[in-house]
């Protein structure tokens, strides 16, 4: 039977113990020969033969934690992370995007980084002057602060007497006058002032996204927030089940179901019968996403000791459900078989964290839940082994692992030297037995994943991001011994990713496995930076989606 399509002279990334091979045949959906050179018998009148002249061929990329529609939205409004890490760039893109967009009652977007700015944040006089007619709401990069002007403030209702929703903080100058920074659920009271995405608006943001990870290889993830009020976002569990009965969807999607951490149990009900609602076809919302703590930049993330040098002495940041709740809540969700997906940046966080999935773990041992906790900035180094011991699935963010400027200047300190050997310790985990899972954060950082591998291998930023920034960022290891190898990192962005979605029959090439696969322009293995390799070619389910 000939085939589809053969990719022949590839470098081909197999399970290790693998003989070689160099060809690749696929039929329909399936990876159906691998070979020493091309099986004749195999080409037929219709079979396309692509030869990759050594390059390598890798399972599809999966990017096990993202949130693709609030980048596609960031992409279709003022966006700002295609910038260089600028005041003055921003404010001139800001300026621009409002002439363009005269009608829209917000000017709304994302993507600025903190290190643009003398204070480590932006002000509402660093954009006052640009826009003061209408409400400027500008969304971090990473999702967990915004930027307003004064208009946005006033219309916000936020003053001097407002006070500190509960999850947020309203940052504030001497006087006590709110500067035009909201962290965390603060955040929401700005927000509140973009007008709600059309489906339409939305739709077009999936799809948008969805072909831009195509073009990185990537091709299946999971949502790490459906329903999360961040980045902007309105519900998106619509956006997906009219895509994938559309037929839109070319990517294999996990939706996580976003938890409200002071709604309580009562919400079980509603994520029962969202969870109900999936599964046509490419969509499944199998997860549920559970956020315990923001981040060390804001000093919101979860710390078992203080920061050092914060503004507020004995600081320890934010868990945002109380522990003995956390724990009842994940025993429940498990109980109703659901996957738990956690977010977790501080080492109190973490514990908490693993503590919960324990106490959910022990009373559904006969479940095969593959929870995974996610980000893992710091990681105290009594809890490293746990992951293994308890089958907790280490999903981590690579791309961070570097002497960014932002984090040099800005996350470092606080933590002091005692605590930087355990920031991000991909390495520690893989040695103590963690599954690793590997995903971009997206629109948080870059969804490219040869970029994240380069530097989980490295501990330095590749050459081809933009946003690596800073002394030192190309050539001094942050924190050398917590590196992985390449293979190991492959891995947990193919066959580690696909299996904390729970799905097996992706992630490696091997006969009988769906053909999800990438086409590189280069061989990986012999690249000096495999940053700037780039895709040729993406396949899913036997289908080409992206070709160079």
């Amino acid at each position: 039977m000939p085939a589809d399509v053969v990719f022949t002279n590839a470098s081909v990334f197999l399970p290790q113990g693998s003989a070689p091979v160099d060809t690749v045949a696929t039929s329909a959906n399936r990876i159906m020969a691998m070979s020493l050179g091309v099986d004749r018998d195999l080409v037929g009148d219709r079979t396309e033969v692509i030869d990759l002249r050594g390059a390598t061929l890798l399972p599809g990329f999966i990017d096990a934690h993202v949130h693709p529609v609030a980048a596609g939205m960031a992409a279709l409004r003022c966006d700002l992370s295609i910038l260089p890490h600028d005041r003055s760039g921003y404010r001139t893109k800001i300026a621009e995007y409002a002439a363009a967009h005269p009608d829209e009652k917000v000017v709304a977007g994302s993507g600025w980084y903190g290190d643009a700015f003398e204070s480590g944040f932006p002000l509402a006089a660093d954009v006052d002057d640009v826009v003061a007619d209408r409400p400027v709401v500008l969304s971090s990069h990473d999702g967990h602060g915004v930027w307003t002007n004064s208009r946005a403030l006033e219309l916000a209702g936020i003053d001097c007497d407002t006070p500190d929703p509960a999850g947020g903080r309203i940052a504030r100058d001497a006087d006590g006058r709110p500067t035009g920074m909201l962290f965390e659920s603060a955040a929401d009271l700005a927000n509140r002032l973009i007008p709600a995405a059309t489906p339409a608006f939305l739709r077009d943001a999936l799809l948008e996204a969805q072909r831009r990870l195509h073009a990185v290889g990537v091709t299946g993830w999971q949502d790490a927030g459906v329903g999360i009020p961040a980045f902007g976002l309105t519900d998106i569990l619509s956006t997906y089940l009219d895509a994938d009965v559309a037929g839109e969807l070319t990517a294999r999607v996990v939706g996580a179901l976003w938890w409200t951490a002071d709604a309580g149990m009562s919400q079980l009900d509603g994520i029962l019968a969202r969870r109900a609602a999936a599964g046509h076809s490419r969509f499944t919302a199998t997860t549920v996403k559970v956020m315990q703590d923001g981040i060390c930049e804001n000093c919101t993330a979860a710390m078992l000791a203080p920061y050092l040098g914060a503004a507020e002495t004995e600081l320890t940041g934010m868990s945002f459900i109380d522990p003995a709740e956390l724990s009842d809540i994940t025993t429940r969700l498990a109980a109703e078989r659901f996957q738990i997906h956690m977010h977790a940046v501080g080492d109190r966080a973490v514990r908490e964290c693993l503590d919960a999935l324990e106490a959910a773990i022990l009373p559904n041992r006969g479940f095969d839940g593959r929870h995974q906790i996610a980000h893992l900035d710091v990681v105290d180094p009594a809890d490293v082994s746990r992951f293994g011991e308890l089958g907790v699935i280490a999903n981590i963010q690579a791309l961070w692992a570097r002497r960014d400027l932002e984090i040099v200047e800005r996350k470092l300190p606080l933590l002091g030297p005692e605590r930087e050997p355990w920031h991000f310790p991909f390495g520690s985990l893989h040695r103590s037995g963690a599954r690793l899972a590997m995903g971009s954060d997206w629109p948080v950082t870059d969804p490219n994943p040869l970029w994240a591998i380069y530097t989980a291998v490295h501990r330095t930023g590749t050459r081809a991001d933009p946003h690596a920034i800073g002394d030192g960022v190309f050539d001094t290891p942050l924190q050398a011994h917590q590196a992985i190898d390449l293979r190991t990192a492959l891995e947990a962005y193919t066959a580690g990713s696909a299996y904390a979605n729970h799905d097996d029959d992706r992630g490696v090439i091997t006969v009988g496995k769906i053909a999800d696969l990438v086409a590189l322009d280069a061989d990986v293995f012999a690249a000096d930076d495999i940053g700037t390799v780039g895709v040729a070619l993406t396949m899913v389910d036997g289908a080409i989606v992206h070709r160079r």
